[in-house]
């Protein structure tokens, strides 16, 4: 047989702590309550929250402060206790810490964990209903747990050799955060607010000497804030310009050069349907005018539709695809040249020889500025201004598809949240997500964790 008071202490997951008493309650709402009154061990008592170290006493509280506990079953449980302020040599007066809970937390530590645990799976607001708190303590409670978890984020700075570096949007109206991470552990080891140069700089700067002398390669877009600030601060390493975008590069140019052609192919059908109604007045359309008439609807339509088509690698076609190619390679000549050049330039991404992707390159790039093509023109010049970068990027078989992993990862947790409204907290719980740490849960056995 257990003592009740031990009971008390088992089921909250408190240790260090005394249980004076318990009172339950019915509030005016009907609500049942479970009011606990306790005090911390003699040898617990009187220290302060952030160092942790035994304190002279510079005035007690004649009033109780509330702890709100994990409920039991419907139960609302608050822990009460009796707190005095202390006079810390290195950190001035402060609340005395109690075994409970964290500094300046209404909350005990095991709810603050859990409400953290239950955030990473499902929305803020189902958190906030089941926990009957506030949406926005939520984002408060994920703060304070990642701080008892990971005490200290900038040991994942340390022997980083490659990293990959990036930004992703959070909200609409082109707010971003600039996330790095790990290529060999696959995690976040930085992310801050806002985008560019002085972001980067931020992180680079925030590095000691020999944790910048172990990066060996940076891998990412083709931004050129990430060059200025690899020249500045990181002069000894490999830039890569991922494939990835690369690829998007000709992409969004043969995307491009599809819009004009059906622009163009909309444009002759419009002018071919006029000129049939002024030729046959009122008179019934003959048959070779419906026919005239009805493929260049269908021109117009097949370029329309010719999206993930042009988009697909040739092996990946689906039959209704290939059809569709290859009516655009007879019917449209020019959009067709283009979808070769993007499909050249995907192949010399999957070589393994740098010198022959490098013969490979001054190819395409001769090709593209003699296409008679403006869109790839201007890839042409735009990938002979990187093409040290990606020659780099095919040496070392560096891919930002991590990154890209990590950045819908980033996209999933906003839109479970149902947004943020404080970039810390969405910090807080990308640092969280997106790396090898896990989250306890009271009354489970604590595994070993890596950052």
């Amino acid at each position: 047989m257990i003592s009740a008071n031990t009971l008390l202490k088992r089921i909250l997951n408190v240790k260090d702590t005394v249980v004076k008493s318990a009172d339950f309650f019915i509030s005016a709402d009907g609500v049942a309550n479970l009011k606990i009154l306790a005090r911390p061990r003699i040898h617990e008592d009187d220290r302060c929250p952030i160092c942790g170290k035994h304190c002279s006493v510079y005035d007690r509280a004649t009033y109780q402060r509330y702890w709100r506990a994990l409920d039991f079953g419907g139960v609302i449980v608050h822990i009460a206790a009796y707190t005095q302020r202390i006079n810390c040599a290195e950190h001035g007066v402060l609340v005395a810490a109690v075994p409970w809970a964290f500094h300046d937390s209404g909350f005990t530590k095991s709810f603050d964990l859990t409400a953290t645990w239950m955030a990473e799976n499902i929305s803020r607001s189902a958190v906030a209903e089941y926990l009957r708190i506030d949406w926005k303590t939520v984002g408060r409670c994920i703060t304070r747990a990642r701080k008892y978890i990971e005490p200290d984020p900038k040991s994942r700075l340390d022997g980083l050799e490659k990293i990959g570096i990036d930004e992703t949007s959070y909200r609409k109206g082109h707010k971003y955060i600039t996330v790095v991470v790990n290529h060999d552990t696959n995690t976040v080891v930085w992310a801050s607010d806002k985008h560019g140069k002085a972001v980067f700089s931020k992180f680079l700067t925030g590095l000691t000497d020999e944790q910048r002398s172990s990066i060996k390669v940076v891998t990412g877009d083709g931004a050129k804030w990430i060059d200025e600030c690899i020249a500045q601060y990181l002069p000894e390493c490999a830039r890569c310009v991922d494939s990835f975008h690369v690829v998007e590069w000709a992409g969004e140019a043969l995307d491009s050069l599809r819009k004009e052609a059906w622009r163009d192919a909309y444009q002759a059908c419009r002018d071919l349907k006029q000129q049939v109604k002024r030729k046959r007045g009122r008179g019934a359309l003959t048959d070779k005018d419906s026919i005239a008439v009805h493929n260049a609807e269908t021109r117009a339509s097949e370029i329309k539709g010719s999206t993930y088509t042009l988009g697909k690698a040739p092996e990946h076609l689906t039959n209704k695809q290939e059809v569709q190619l290859a009516t655009i390679a007879t019917g449209n000549k020019r959009l067709y040249r283009g979808y070769l050049l993007k499909e050249q330039l995907r192949l010399i991404l999957h070589m393994d020889n740098e010198q022959d992707a490098k013969e490979e390159l001054k190819h395409f790039f001769w090709r593209a500025t003699h296409s008679r093509i403006q869109e790839f023109k201007d890839l042409g010049y735009k990938i002979r201004r990187h093409e040290e970068h990606i020659l780099n990027t095919i040496k070392l078989k560096m891919s930002n598809a991590r990154i890209e992993a990590t950045n819908n990862k980033i996209k999933l947790i906003i839109r479970r949240a149902f947004g943020f409204r404080d970039v810390g907290n969405m910090i807080d719980m990308i640092m969280l997500v997106c790396s090898n740490i896990k989250v306890p849960l009271p009354n489970r056995p604590v595994k070993e964790q890596k950052t």
